[in-house]
């Protein structure tokens, strides 16, 4: 991957595939934009060609009718798929004779775009980088939102607002989701687990809209966040020892700070005899696939109102799950967290996330409307993460590390220097000592060392580039059945091997 700094050139290049249609991303700086210049090329499809296969749509359409009720079904779009290509052949013969086989495939998956897919947007949607893809009009460029980068232009726009409404009204077609003058407003999600939201001028000023959070295939790890410079070895550490000591934590953090990734991140650290039930409104987590999880979404009500499953709905049915650990994608109102903090009382560690700026503005939001819970109940969670987004530079960092105290108060224990680029420690850890210590019988002194040994498998998963979730969640799951072989395959520093364990 080339990256260089320089006007008009490129920063980074790379390819991709769209549903076996080749993409060639360039992202550039240039001297006539503020932003980078995110370029999506398609070799051997040109202008002539896109025109050729508009033109060709309404025969394509008639040799392979498209049922819109069954649009979400996966057999029926791989059925549809091959029989589009099939299609495309013949129409290929037809009017460009003398295509060879590996030419006629790619201008069919443009084809397949185009006719069942989201036409230009697969392209973008293609890209693992990319968190989030905003449609803000017919009339300007796309926009992305690149996790190395930061918010970048694309050299992609639709033709105008009514294909903008088009595009929504295709995606809320296929998952049962209506946009309309009468409902301006969607929310959606895609079937990969995307997140859609839609909407329409004149709710939108300055014309209709779609913006789409992608669902990462590849989720962040510990020893990933780790490695990028989110956080450093010591904090997962207390982190994993925490959790190993079933002690419930909150997330709390800005938007589009990195909270559920945090999230997701620390569920390698579940142990894997453990029954999880994680609970979100749109599919964000993906857990090493050897644990007992079941994943539950909340339902939105259907146009005539019925049908709706909430939050809290969900959050009651858990408990009649027998889980160990439930997973909240976030806290919002009083009887989600009154709930939430009735699971911990009774035995279970619970994980979840709440918007807030810092660890003692996390108090503050727990404690005060909408959510008001009684401040002497925050005790029974064990400490705060705090992530943060500098937004001048996209750089996500897990900004504090605070435990609760017996009072329901933050104690900060490490905070990130910014100008240092460093953390700092800030206060002493106490209350989640002693909370260890009563339910291990460890000493701070054995504690301790507990924190230093898991810091230095961290170490080890990031020096030898362990950060899938599977293989990463491997590990920890093996250090729970034999804490010192994995210890000693630490210290002699190996390469990693499941044969090894």
């Amino acid at each position: 991957m080339a990256i260089n700094k320089k006007d008009d050139e490129i920063i980074e290049h790379y390819t991709l595939s769209a549903n076996g249609l080749p993409v060639v991303i360039d992202i550039k700086n240039k001297s006539s934009e503020f932003v980078p210049i995110y370029e999506i090329n398609l070799p051997g499809i040109s202008v002539a060609t896109k025109l050729l296969i508009s033109s060709l749509r309404n025969e394509l359409l008639t040799m392979v009718p498209i049922d819109l009720t069954k649009i979400g079904e996966h057999d029926y779009i791989n059925a549809l798929t091959k029989r589009v290509f099939d299609a495309g052949k013949i129409l290929i013969n037809k009017y460009l004779p003398g295509t060879n086989e590996d030419t006629k495939n790619m201008l069919c998956s443009y084809m397949r775009n185009i006719m069942i897919g989201f036409g230009d947007l697969e392209a973008p949607l293609a890209d693992e980088n990319l968190e989030e893809i905003a449609v803000n009009s017919g009339n300007e460029y796309i926009w992305v939102f690149h996790k190395r980068i930061g918010w970048c232009k694309t050299t992609l726009k639709l033709l105008n607002d009514e294909a903008v409404f088009d595009e929504a009204e295709m995606i809320g077609r296929r998952v049962g989701r209506e946009i309309n003058n009468l409902a301006p407003i969607m929310d959606a999600e895609l079937f990969d687990g995307s997140r859609v939201n839609a909407t329409l001028f004149p709710v939108s000023q300055n014309g209709n809209t779609i913006t789409i959070r992608k669902f990462q295939k590849n989720p962040w790890t510990m020893p990933a966040l780790i490695k990028n410079g989110t956080t450093n070895p010591y904090i997962g550490a207390l982190i994993w020892e925490s959790i190993q000591n079933e002690i419930s934590l909150l997330i709390s953090g800005g938007t589009a700070s990195g909270k559920t990734s945090f999230l997701n991140a620390l569920s390698i650290f579940f142990p894997a005899t453990r029954r999880i039930v994680s609970i979100e409104e749109t599919r964000e987590l993906s857990l090493p696939s050897f644990f007992q999880w079941i994943p539950m979404l909340t339902r939105m009500p259907n146009p005539e109102g019925k049908g709706e499953v909430n939050l809290y709905d969900l959050i009651i049915n858990s408990l009649r799950q027998r889980p160990d650990i439930i997973v909240v994608g976030e806290v919002r109102v009083a009887k989600d967290a009154e709930t939430l903090f009735e699971a911990i009382h009774t035995g279970h560690a619970v994980y979840s996330t709440l918007h807030a700026d810092n660890a003692v503005d996390t108090i503050i939001r727990m404690t005060n409307p909408p959510i008001n819970t009684p401040k002497i109940m925050l005790n029974a969670l064990g400490g705060i993460i705090v992530t943060f987004r500098y937004r001048s530079t996209g750089v996500r960092k897990v900004f504090e590390f605070a435990e609760v105290t017996k009072t329901g108060d933050a104690n900060v224990l490490y905070r990130w220097n910014l100008k240092a680029g460093l953390y700092n420690q800030i206060g002493d850890m106490v209350n989640l000592i002693d909370t260890i210590s009563m339910y291990s019988g460890f000493t701070k002194k054995e504690i301790e060392t507990n924190i230093e040994e898991k810091a230095s498998i961290l170490m080890w998963m990031v020096k030898h580039n362990i950060l899938n979730v599977d293989d990463s969640g491997f590990i920890v799951s093996h250090f729970y059945r034999n804490k010192n072989k994995v210890l000693d395959i630490v210290k002699n520093d190996l390469e990693f091997s499941k044969d090894l364990f």
